[in-house]
């Protein structure tokens, strides 16, 4: 069993907090987690079993109210309205540690949590593996970002990249080292969302048009999204485009990436950019296999790019910096893949380069950004597929991908 950085502030909240719950994606390890973290002794109850989700259908109330001491409950989106039983228990019982649940839907998504749990759940979210976890060393990147120190890590053998981006972070997916094995696994895990899991979260009258969209999104991994266009090819509204793919980010498929301003700057971009949360999945979307990844640049871009964000998102979810990921572009066209801002308003820039090479101009809307931002602006970095570390000027360095998790 692979390490999970979450398991530590997840024992901690347990002792003060009444329901702990873990969302993410199917099959990204919530269930091995709860129950490592629970102990053997502990109540299991999933609601993907037939019976226990006749039971806590038929009657919540009483379902909640059979429990004893910590119990896990998997899956909880499946039967949302076990949450206004939850709060009727533990508001009878403030004992903490009182329920630890899981959900393969975003939990502070449903209207439930909002309304019935709402100062009594902490919820952290657990994506797929990241590199440092299945290397088993916690990165300290974004830390040492913040406080200014530039990335030193190792570097990738050339196709080792392009291996690591179509591999992707689920653990079954890593587990198959046959290709062609772990590309069917992508096609029935995508699958299997689309016919069994969408119905828990919302009923929408375009559901057959779910695969045809995810390929769609998939096409257009890394770009900035215009749901009108993405419509017109599925004969869709954009607002009914919209609400299929929050749906898809409630699911923990993709993510929107909010562009990044100040009052004191302007800003051209309005519209968000469009992620994957694991790229082995958005590579197996497009059909790409790490032989097609490595001479095939303009394909690899975005993906990598989308890789880079997914091993983000996994960092931020238990680093002690509280960070919020963005992308910028500027009045004059200047873009920034990725700007990190804490808590502080400190900020940090980052650039995704898929080649070898670094241009002096890769920096100059980080120059623009750090002679504005002055002292909050931390670091600026071009991560690329090269093997040394270089400095750029104040504050600005181009540094291998690998330095993320090395």
């Amino acid at each position: 069993m692979y390490p999970r950085f979450l398991e530590t502030p997840i024992r901690e909240a347990l002792k003060d907090t009444r329901v702990v719950a873990i969302a993410g994606p199917r099959q990204s390890g919530k269930s091995t987690l709860a129950r490592s973290i629970a102990g053997a002794g502990t109540a299991y109850l999933s609601l993907d079993e037939a019976t226990t989700f006749k039971a806590a259908t038929d009657d919540p109330t009483g379902f909640i109210r059979r429990t004893r001491g910590l119990t896990i409950i998997d899956e909880i989106q499946r039967v949302p309205e076990l949450m206004l039983a939850i709060k009727l228990a533990v508001d009878e019982d403030a004992t903490p540690g009182r329920f630890l649940i899981t959900g393969s839907a975003d939990i502070r998504m449903l209207p439930t949590i909002q309304d019935s749990l709402a100062g009594r759940i902490q919820v952290f979210e657990l994506l797929p593996l990241s590199r440092d976890e299945i290397g088993g060393r916690r990165a300290t990147f974004l830390a040492d970002a913040f406080q200014g120190r530039p990335p030193d890590g190792g570097a990738l053998d050339p196709a080792e990249l392009q291996r690591l981006v179509a591999a992707g972070g689920f653990p079954e997916a890593l587990a198959r080292t046959n290709r062609a094995r772990r590309r069917d696994w992508f096609e029935a895990y995508s699958r299997a969302l689309i016919e069994q899991d969408l119905a828990d979260i919302a009923n929408l009258d375009r559901r057959r048009d779910m695969p045809r969209l995810v390929e769609l999104l998939a096409q257009h991994c890394s770009e900035m999204v215009n749901l009108t266009q993405l419509g017109a090819q599925l004969g869709m509204d954009r607002k009914t485009v919209d609400r299929h793919v929050g749906v898809l980010e409630q699911m923990f498929l993709v993510r929107r990436v909010r562009p990044w301003f100040r009052n004191e700057l302007k800003r051209l971009a309005k519209a968000p950019k469009l992620h994957f949360l694991d790229s082995g999945l958005a590579a197996a979307m497009r059909r790409l296999e790490p032989e097609t990844l490595g001479p095939d640049r303009v394909s690899l871009g975005p993906i990598v790019e989308t890789f880079v964000f997914s091993e983000l998102s996994k960092q931020a979810s238990w680093s002690e910096e509280r960070v919020n990921i963005h992308h910028y572009r500027d009045h004059d066209g200047g873009e920034i893949d990725f700007i990190l801002e804490n808590w502080g308003r400190k900020v940090v820039a980052l650039e995704v380069k898929a080649g070898a090479t670094v241009k002096p101009e890769a920096f100059a809307p980080m120059r623009k950004l750090a002679a504005t931002l002055g002292d909050s602006f931390a670091l600026g970095v071009v991560l690329y597929d090269g093997r040394q570390r270089l400095q750029y000027g104040e504050k600005l360095w181009a540094a291998p991908i690998a330095s993320l998790w090395a």
